[in-house]
């Protein structure tokens, strides 16, 4: 029988049995239908998929991103832009069979690579659909789009399917890591994951700003800038000047939004001011950093998510 014919029934991976798979280490048997300090069982949920054009030029190119966005993060910041389905469960079951036909779907029509949006804890799963992908002819670049908060001695394995690590640094601060995300390990495991990253992929490959051309391997590295938090910045900025030299690729962000979880938390209440994305944007000079994707007018407002429109999650992808 061929690849076609076959029907795939999934099965619960060694790794969800006692999960250990983010740095919570929580060792929960997500196999008997626990759920994680990540939120969800082994069942793996997905809330969206589309060709995405909000991403980086160097990634969504003229045609898009095929982004997956699964359900759960083991992160949990309060302020996620991505709350509705990080934090409030948003997103549905699919078999590896479905996972697998709605990506093809993806590669029909035309994007330029796959997108794995927060897939640390459901890694069997996106293991094995890139070993069926690439089993169907598919050569797309593999994007493992992540919160920074990864288990570094996962990276290794991680880099043998994926071609582009595309992590973010949130916090150089551990009392901010704290308060946003319940860890203050989060700035040591993340310079220590992207590290890892750095060395298995090295620089984003090729780079080009205007889009024309997509990349195909590397590191492209996000921060967030959130009110009231410059100095976090820019000490983010620093670790991250340590890692790798003037030709990391980054992409500094203006676009938060405070959601539901900023106003009962009593922080981050407001956009981020002009002002201080500017000082943050001319450190970024000031260091030498020569590949850097930056967001002027806070972002565009059609690319920040609403998962309650099911199918038109981002107005900007319908221009």
């Amino acid at each position: 029988m061929t690849e076609m014919t076959v029907f795939e029934h999934s099965t619960t991976d060694p790794a969800y049995r006692c999960c250990r798979l983010c740095p919570r280490q929580c060792r929960v048997d997500r196999g008997a239908g626990r759920r994680g300090a990540c939120g969800e069982s082994d069942a793996c949920r997905v809330a969206d998929m589309c060709a995405h054009f909000g991403e980086e030029p160097v990634l969504s190119g003229a045609r898009g991103s095929g982004t997956v966005f699964f359900s759960g993060c083991s992160c949990r910041c309060f302020f996620c832009q991505n709350h509705q389905i990080s934090l409030e469960g948003g997103g549905r079951v699919l078999s590896d069979d479905q996972l697998l036909a709605r990506v093809l779907q993806l590669v029909e029509k035309g994007v330029h690579n796959i997108n794995f949006v927060t897939p640390d804890h459901f890694w069997p799963h996106v293991r094995r659909l890139c070993r069926r992908l690439r089993r169907r002819g598919v050569e797309l670049p593999f994007i493992y789009n992540c919160s920074g908060y990864q288990e570094p001695a996962l990276i290794d394995q991680i880099a043998e399917t994926i071609d582009i690590f595309l992590p973010d640094f949130k916090f150089a601060d551990p009392e901010l890591a704290r308060q946003c995300m319940g860890d203050s390990r989060y700035p040591e495991i993340a310079r220590s994951a992207i590290a890892r990253m750095i060395v298995a992929k090295g620089a984003l490959y090729p780079w080009d700003d205007s889009g024309q051309v997509t990349a195909c391997r590397g590191v492209l590295v996000r921060h967030l800038v959130l009110p009231g938090q410059v100095e976090n910045s820019l000490a983010v900025l620093d670790c991250l000047a340590m890692l790798g030299d003037n030709h990391l690729a980054l992409s500094v962000m203006s676009q938060f939004r405070p959601t539901p979880g900023c106003r009962s938390h009593g922080m981050l209440t407001h956009a981020v001011r002009s002002a201080e994305y500017d000082r943050v944007c001319q450190y970024v000079a000031d260091i030498g950093f020569d590949r850097v994707f930056i967001q002027p007018d806070a972002g565009d407002p059609d690319y920040l998510p609403d998962f309650d429109r099911e199918d038109d999650v981002f107005a900007g992808n319908r221009r």
